[in-house]
């Protein structure tokens, strides 16, 4: 095999492919997302902490915060702490996920390990109340952080990580359209435990088909009444798969 063929440097070596003209990545801003069912906005202490702290109190127990890096604050003052310290941070970037119906701040989630330069980010610190759990409004919000990643900034890769016996996150993510990569074992240590974690990811590639079918889940028109859905995200996903392969 030639060294100068297309895959191998001079040496032979086989190397990934060339990636022209790319520059960093902008990070991303601190301005709302709009949605027919939700608005994604930058977190703040004085216009968030008090909807969520009564959303999250909503909750019979703090099960949905054992897999968070801290245990759900009890009283609201420990709460406003720590929206004061989320708020302020830049990576993680934490955004609140308000209702459009209520106009209640229901749930918390963050764009974070931020890498302009390779065009990689990760969502995680997700946090929803039971409120927007299940709901048209928290598929919407996962929507529009994914948007604004590739369509608005142009990123390669978006990232999904959990622990690994985090049952409902895995699955969440494989709904959302998130591909599994792997276990990475003894990860990290939170919590006074230890952690393996599962990596989970889109990339660009793969985003045309993912946020068509998101787009085409959300539609008014897929949902009866009641509210129940008529087509499964995946059942749509397939579908548009289906069609686009050659």
């Amino acid at each position: 095999m030639r060294p100068d063929m297309e895959g191998f440097n001079s040496a032979g070596q086989p190397i990934g492919p060339a990636v022209p003209g790319w520059t960093a990545r902008p990070r991303p801003p601190r301005t709302p997302m709009a949605g027919r069912y939700v608005s994604v906005e930058p977190l703040s202490l004085q216009k968030h902490a008090g909807s969520l702290f009564r959303a999250y109190q909503e909750a019979p127990d703090a099960r949905h915060w054992t897999y968070l890096s801290v245990e759900r604050p009890e009283t609201e003052a420990a709460f406003e702490d720590y929206v004061r310290r989320l708020s302020e941070s830049a990576d993680p970037l934490h955004h609140a996920i308000v209702d459009g119906a209520s106009n209640r701040a229901l749930g918390t989630a963050a764009l974070m390990r931020i890498e302009p330069a390779h065009g990689v980010m990760e969502v995680g610190s997700i946090a929803f109340a039971p409120a927007l759990q299940r709901t048209r409004a928290a598929t919407e919000a996962m929507f529009l952080m994914m948007r604004r990643v590739f369509d608005e900034l142009g990123y390669r890769r978006y990232e999904w990580k959990c622990d690994s016996l985090n049952a409902p996150s895995r699955a969440a993510a494989v709904r959302y359209g998130f591909t599994f990569e792997g276990i990475f074992r003894k990860a990290i240590i939170y919590k006074g435990r230890s952690r393996d974690t599962a990596w989970y990811a889109i990339t660009d590639e793969e985003w045309p088909r993912i946020g068509a079918a998101l787009e085409a889940w959300l539609a008014p028109e897929n949902f009866e009444r009641d509210g129940r859905q008529r087509r499964r995200l995946q059942d749509i996903r397939a579908a548009i798969a289906e069609r686009v392969s050659p």
